[in-house]
C-alpha cells in the first residue's frame, strides 16, 4: 500500500513543501530511502525501525521504498522522522491516513517512540498557509515557537502513541492556543544599564545617535577607557521590537536551532558578538547546507565586535556587502539563499598595539610602522561604512571614585524611540527603509537639505578629512538623526558641526 505524508524543509529560511511517499510491498524486508537524503535521513530508517517497535507499533517485514520530493532537493536532518514513521504506519494500514491531505509533520523520534524538538519550525508554520496546510503536528517542545502563527492549527504531541491515537481520534486533541502579543513583551531588567557607566559623556551621546538612527560606531581608546563596557549597553537603549520585527528574527533563530527548547518569539532585538579568531562563514554563513552567520543572527539588534583590529582583514571585508544592502547572499553549487542582516555594527579597539597612542597619562611604546601595521587591518572601504568614529578617553581620577549615578537607560530609550517614530513618519510608503542608516541617495535629497553655512561646513571636512562621497552621505544620515532627536524638522548648521564630530578617527591615524 502507498501512503503520501507531508513534511518540509529549508532552502535558507524560505519552507519547501517536501512529499514523503512510503510504499510498502512485496519481497525480501528491506528499506530504502530515496530523493537526496543526506547521512542523518538515510540513518532515519534505523531510529523508525526501532521506535515503532518500542511504541508498541509493527514494522512491516516486506520491501519498504520511502521517496522524499521534489527529488532534485536535498534533505537533511532527523525533521522527516515523524513523516517517515507516519507513512509507514499509514502504509501497513495501522492507523488512519484521512487527515493526511492537509497536515504537515514535522520532528524527530527516539528510539523509545518519543518526539524530540526540531530547527526551523517557526518558518514552516509561517509558510504552511501558502503551502495548503491547515495543521501542523509537531513535538510538544516546538510547540509554542509554531502557535506563534495564527493561520495554522498546531498540535503538540510527546510521542508516536499520541501521534496514532490523533490521527484515529483527531477530536480529541485541541490545538495549541498562543497570545502572540503577550509573547512579546520584553524585559530589560537583564540588560546592562547605562547608569553604570561614569563620565563619558561624548560617547554616551555617540551610543543614543546609533540607536536613534541606526548609525554603526566604533569606540577608540586605550585600555580600561570604558568601549566594551559602552558598547553592550547599546540593547539597553534601542526601542523594543514590533511584532513583524520580533517574527523576522525568530524566523532566522529557529532556523539556527535556538528556538527548540526556549520558546516562542525572540522578545529583545539580538545582541551578537563573536570572538575575533571567528571564520567568514561564522561571520555572514554557510555551509554545504546554507545556515545564517552571525550577521543574520544580529538582524534588528546588534553586532559587537570587540578589538576589532584582532580580526583577520579578509573576515572583515566579508562585512563591505551586508553593511551597504542589508542582506546577505550565499551561493552553492544548487543553490543560492539569501539570509537578512539589518544589524546595528558596534565595534571597538585600542589606537595602537600597545593601546596607549594619544593616552595623557601613560606613554605609547609603538613606532609609527606598528600603529600604520596595526590600522592597515582596517580597509578604507570598511571604515567609510561605520558612521559614528569616537575616540574615548580614560577618566579622570576624580571620576573614577565619584558615586555618582549617571542617566538610565528608560529615558534615553524613550528619546530615541521617539527619533525613531519621526524617521517612520517621515518615511511612510518606504516599504525597505525604518530607519535613517537605511537611507538612500533619493532619501538623501528629499530629507538632508542643508543650508549654506552648513553646506560650507561639510565641504571644509571634505577637504580636510579627505572624506569619499559615501563618509559623507553618512555624515548627513546622522546629520538627520541628529536633528530628530532634537525634534527639529530642519537640518542645522550645529547638527552638521556635530555630526563632522565623529569622524575623529581619520584624524587619529
Amino acid at each position: 500500500m502507498l501512503a503520501r505524508v507531508w513534511s518540509a524543509s529549508l532552502v535558507g529560511i524560505d519552507a519547501v513543501k517536501v512529499g514523503v511517499e512510503v510504499d510498502v510491498g512485496g519481497g525480501l524486508p528491506k528499506t530504502i530511502v530515496v530523493g537526496l537524503p543526506d547521512t542523518a535521513v538515510q540513518e532515519s530508517k534505523e531510529r523508525v525501525k526501532a521506535a515503532l517497535k518500542n511504541a508498541g507499533f509493527a514494522f512491516p517485514q516486506r520491501n519498504i521504498v520511502i521517496n522524499l520530493t521534489p527529488a532534485d532537493l536535498r534533505k537533511e536532518g532527523p525533521s522527516f522522522d515523524l513523516a517517515i514513521s507516519v507513512g509507514v504506519l499509514v502504509a501497513s494500514e495501522q492507523v488512519d491516513g484521512e487527515l493526511l491531505g492537509d497536515h504537515l509533520f514535522l520532528g524527530e523520534v527516539s528510539l523509545d517512540g518519543s518526539l524530540r524538538p526540531v530547527a526551523g519550525v517557526l518558518p514552516i508554520a509561517a509558510a504552511a498557509a501558502g503551502l495548503g496546510i491547515s495543521g501542523l503536528v509537531v513535538p510538544a517542545n516546538n510547540a509554542r515557537e509554531a502557535a506563534i502563527v495564527e493561520d495554522v492549527k498546531v498540535y503538540a504531541l510527546r510521542d508516536l502513541a499520541e501521534v496514532a491515537d490523533f490521527l484515529n481520534h483527531p477530536e480529541k486533541y485541541p490545538s495549541v492556543e498562543l497570545d502572540a502579543q503577550a509573547e512579546l513583551t520584553p524585559n530589560f531588567a537583564h540588560i546592562p544599564n547605562l547608569k553604570d557607566v561614569k563620565g563619558q559623556a561624548h560617547a554616551r551621546r555617540a551610543l543614543e545617535i546609533a540607536a536613534a538612527g541606526g548609525h554603526n560606531l566604533i569606540f577608540v581608546g586605550p585600555p580600561g577607557s570604558g568601549k566594551t563596557m559602552l558598547a553592550r549597553r547599546l540593547p539597553g537603549i534601542l526601542p523594543p521590537l514590533n511584532f513583524e520585527e520580533a517574527l523576522e528574527v525568530s524566523q532566522i533563530h529557529s532556523v539556527a536551532g535556538f528556538l527548540k527548547d526556549r520558546g516562542s518569539l525572540i522578545k529583545e532585538r539580538p545582541f551578537r558578538s563573536p570572538h575575533h579568531s571567528a571564520s567568514g562563514p561564522a561571520l555572514v554563513g554557510g555551509g554545504s547546507f546554507p545556515r545564517p552567520g552571525e550577521i543574520s543572527l544580529a538582524h534588528r539588534g546588534v553586532l559587537f565586535l570587540d578589538e576589532l583590529t584582532e580580526f583577520k582583514r579578509n573576515v572583515l571585508e566579508f562585512l563591505r556587502q551586508p553593511l551597504e544592502d542589508g542582506y546577505v547572499s550565499i551561493s552553492r553549487t544548487r543553490q543560492s539563499v539569501i539570509f537578512p542582516a539589518q544589524f546595528t555594527l558596534i565595534a571597538s579597539t585600542n589606537p595602537c598595539p600597545c593601546g596607549y597612542y594619544g593616552d595623557p597619562i601613560q606613554q605609547c611604546t609603538c613606532s609609527p610602522r606598528q600603529r600604520e601595521q596595526y590600522w592597515a587591518k582596517l580597509s578604507g572601504p570598511l571604515m567609510d561604512r561605520i558612521d559614528l568614529q569616537v575616540a574615548v578617553n580614560r577618566l579622570k581620577p576624580e571620576e573614577m571614585i565619584s558615586q555618582g549615578i549617571g542617566e538610565e537607560s528608560q529615558p534615553v530609550r524613550e528619546r530615541v524611540a521617539q527619533a525613531r517614530d519621526r524617521a517612520r513618519y517621515r518615511f511612510q510608503g518606504e516599504t525597505k527603509v525604518s530607519c535613517n542608516a537605511e537611507m538612500t541617495t533619493s532619501h538623501l535629497r528629499r530629507f538632508c537639505q542643508l543650508d549654506d553655512v552648513s553646506n560650507q561646513i561639510l565641504e571644509g571636512a571634505i577637504n580636510k578629512l579627505g572624506l569619499s562621497a559615501r563618509a559623507m552621505d553618512r555624515i548627513l544620515k546622522v546629520s538627520r538623526t541628529i536633528a530628530d532627536l532634537a525634534g527639529d524638522n530642519d537640518i542645522k548648521t550645529t547638527h552638521v558641526a556635530e555630526a563632522v564630530q565623529y569622524r575623529t578617527i581619520e584624524r587619529m591615524k
